[in-house]
């Protein structure tokens, strides 16, 4: 693998960037820069600065998450946040230094995991998957756990939080640098109004139709991704109960135009009823695996690991096993 330095100059400003102004505001610009990159036909608006050095989730969004967690161990946040700082991703860092720099080195490791995963030819976004192991490696840099202390009866048990519980004195306020750890949650779900099974699988079964409907009509896997990132600019001003879906609607999406392709495979050159039908179930798949993903390392953790990253992540995979096993006429950009 070449290294770029132009370009490890460009993800070093935009991992600081995405720390100077927020992890989620950052990301939301991703989808503002898709939505005008696949409207206008402008692919480098696209592929250069949605995800590129400037607003790439692996380098803006994964550095503003590493630098929320450096921030929160340095004891810089005191927020009122009602889980620990350190999944404060909307929080905005202006022109604190030191932490604009963790942001940098996180946006360069993140241009270096994703080139080396395309160099690997890994057969799934190479984006997403950088996402998720930056966040697992900012958490193992900085000493924070992988997984954190399980409450309850499981590792998937969302009850403690259902029934109020905090946790107890035994998880060391220590760790929380704000206030005492036994303010926060037992269990921390990453959405309080997204996170019960029925009601996952039904957002994705809504947002993994629109998904596809929206990749059948424009041809473009991308646009609903970039509409569902936008949306998300609601969630940040606080508006309640805002869905989040970009990890449904790209993936029903890549699903859909996959089942289109023509070709011998047992779901190739399909028409539009079907392959939408086939978009839907995805958006279910990867809702609920978003779902699962977050109850292992969000819930019980104390930084941003991404469970959207790890949907898209799986989602991906999953349509070139299918492709490579016959089942789909194509991986659309995937493979």
């Amino acid at each position: 693998m070449d290294i770029d330095v132009f370009l490890i100059i460009a993800a070093f400003a935009g991992g600081a960037f995405g720390a100077a102004i927020g992890a989620l505001p950052a990301f939301i610009f991703t989808g503002f820069m898709v939505i005008a990159g696949e409207a206008g036909g402008l692919s480098g608006v696209t592929g250069q600065v949605g995800f590129g050095a400037f607003f790439g989730p692996h380098i803006s969004f994964a550095g503003g998450a590493a630098a929320a967690a450096y921030a929160a161990k340095k004891g810089y946040m005191d927020t009122g946040n009602g889980y620990h700082e350190a999944k404060n991703i909307t929080y905005a860092f202006g022109t604190k230094v030191d932490v604009l720099a963790v942001g940098g080195l996180f946006g360069i490791l993140g241009l270096l995991i994703q080139q080396g995963a395309v160099a690997a030819s890994l057969p799934l976004d190479t984006i997403a998957i950088t996402v998720v192991v930056s966040a697992l490696l900012h958490r193992a840099f900085m000493g924070y756990s992988i997984i954190g202390k399980v409450r309850g009866s499981g590792v998937l048990d969302m009850g403690p939080f259902e029934r109020d519980e905090n946790k107890p004195d035994d998880a060391g306020a220590v760790s929380d640098h704000v206030k005492d750890v036994t303010d926060r949650p037992a269990t921390e779900p990453w959405l309080p109004h997204q996170y019960k099974w029925s009601g996952v699988a039904f957002i994705g079964l809504v947002a993994g139709l629109l998904g596809a409907f929206t990749a059948i009509q424009t041809e473009s896997p991308f646009l609903a991704f970039g509409i569902s990132a936008a949306t998300l600019l609601f969630l940040n001003l606080g508006v309640e109960k805002i869905p989040v879906t970009h990890h449904i609607t790209l993936p029903a999406g890549t699903a859909a135009l996959a089942v289109m392709a023509s070709g011998d495979a047992v779901f190739a050159g399909v028409g539009p009823t079907t392959a939408l039908i086939i978009g839907g179930v995805f958006g279910v798949i990867c809702a609920l695996f978003g779902e699962f993903f977050q109850r292992i390392f969000y819930a019980h953790g104390d930084t941003h690991v991404d469970p959207p990253a790890a949907a898209i992540t799986f989602g991906t995979l999953l349509i070139a096993v299918l492709y490579f096993a016959g089942i789909f006429g194509s991986a659309s950009w995937v493979v």
